[in-house]
């Protein structure tokens, strides 16, 4: 056993009292049955206590991760802890690929889905709307399958860890193909206020980088599976490769200026072999109805110089609706406001409640794994499927094994 350590932002300390590795499902499952307070860390990517245990923490690391396609499901079978960096090439080369990526290709797998991480397109569902089953070792080491034919799948999938360890997880895939991706820079925002829905369909992917200040969106990255540029006639093409914060070395960043690849080559916006991301930052993100999303650039742009000191890059993005009980997509097309703020963290926890307000209106629902204030009460006016998260919960874990800090404070009081 080794101790817990930091998670990957260094904005979080793990309060665990140790951290186990099995190297079998059948000793993860021997780790659980005899530890009356346990989770799972995964990449260490969520940015406060989600992943942490007043107990122990065991990793699926050193448990060995195999790919499984079943093509005439149109599925694969994935280990939990692997991450999409490592799955996505042996998806590609057996002909295979994933709807959707997020924009960091290191974040695992499980972690991904039981967060609702998602990645940008108008049809490009949550990682978690990828899943079709999920195997789960419960609090008393018990390993069973959830799967479509369970009424509980739309409750089990995005589940923040509540109701077990996840061993694997069976995703939808489909044949693989090649993305191109172009960049236009200075985009007016009397452009994306006027007419977001052309800007947001412009490619299957599309993501908005901004500072909220001043007459231009500062990036649109444009992600398309056609092979031409798309046609659209606002910004300045981009004639070098950037990296989503101004003034960055583009290096980490994936391909750029209409050059195709695979799928998962292109789909991130940071390459697999690098460090992701800068690092040293807290993110925060907010996710909200689609048909309110200009009201609420409005509301940011008019709070941009409280934001703007703190402020490394903010990315807009959007998901369809889905029906999983906490998913922030759940029930309604979703546009992500993304915010990468340096890590400061007194200063954050000052500017989030500001941010939050500003939101307020328009019914956003935080990120789960990145910084927020909102309270459980506010929370469980955001999820009408949260009782029902409750009962799935108490009936799964009765003797509240898989708890803690994080969801007692936002889902699951006490």
């Amino acid at each position: 056993m080794t101790t817990p350590g930091r998670n990957w932002a260094e904005t979080h300390t793990y309060a665990a009292a140790a951290l186990r590795r099995p190297s079998s499902v059948d000793e993860l499952r021997r780790v659980v049955a005899d530890s009356p307070r346990v989770r799972a860390l995964g990449s260490r990517h969520s940015f406060h206590d989600l992943a942490d245990s007043a107990g122990l923490l065991v990793s699926l690391d050193a448990i060995p991760r195999t790919v499984v396609v079943d093509a005439d499901a149109g599925t694969a079978t994935v280990g939990a802890a692997a991450s999409y960096a490592e799955i996505a090439p042996v998806l590609h080369r057996a002909g295979w690929a994933l709807g959707a990526m997020a924009s960091l290709p290191h974040i695992s797998v499980a972690g991904a889905v039981a967060t609702a991480t998602h990645g940008s397109g108008d049809a490009a569902p949550t990682l978690a709307g990828a899943v079709t089953a999920l195997e789960t070792v419960g609090p008393d080491g018990d390993l069973a399958w959830t799967t479509e034919a369970d009424p509980d799948l739309r409750g089990a999938v995005v589940s923040l860890g509540a109701l077990g360890i996840v061993t694997r997880v069976t995703l939808r895939v489909e044949p693989t193909y090649d993305v191109r991706q172009d960049v236009r820079n200075a985009v007016p925002w009397e452009t994306v206020l006027t007419d977001f829905d052309a800007v947001s369909s412009s490619a299957d992917s599309v993501s908005l980088f901004t500072r909220w200040g001043g007459d231009v969106v500062d990036q649109v990255w444009m992600k398309s599976r056609r092979p031409t540029e798309p046609t659209v006639r606002w910004g300045v093409p981009a004639t070098v490769g950037q990296h989503p914060i101004l003034g960055i070395d583009a290096i980490h960043a994936t391909a750029q200026l209409g050059v195709g690849g695979p799928w998962f080559e292109r789909l991130p916006h940071f390459r697999a072999g690098f460090t992701p991301s800068v690092g040293a930052e807290i993110q925060s993100e907010y996710l909200l109805p689609r048909g309110r999303a200009t009201a609420a650039f409005e509301a940011l742009r008019a709070l941009g110089p409280r934001i703007d000191p703190l402020l490394q890059v903010s990315e807009i993005r959007t998901v369809p609706g889905d029906d999983l009980w906490l998913s922030p997509a759940y029930g309604r097309d979703t546009v992500a406001i993304h915010f990468t703020l340096v890590r400061e963290p007194d200063a954050v926890r000052r500017l989030l409640p500001e941010i939050e307000e500003a939101l307020a209106p328009f019914g956003a629902r935080p990120h789960w794994g990145k910084w927020f204030s909102l309270g459980a009460d506010r929370i469980a006016e955001l999820y009408p499927r949260l009782p029902d998260f409750q009962a799935l919960a108490d009936s799964r874990d009765p003797d509240r094994c898989f708890r803690n800090a994080f969801l007692e404070r936002t889902v699951l009081r006490s």
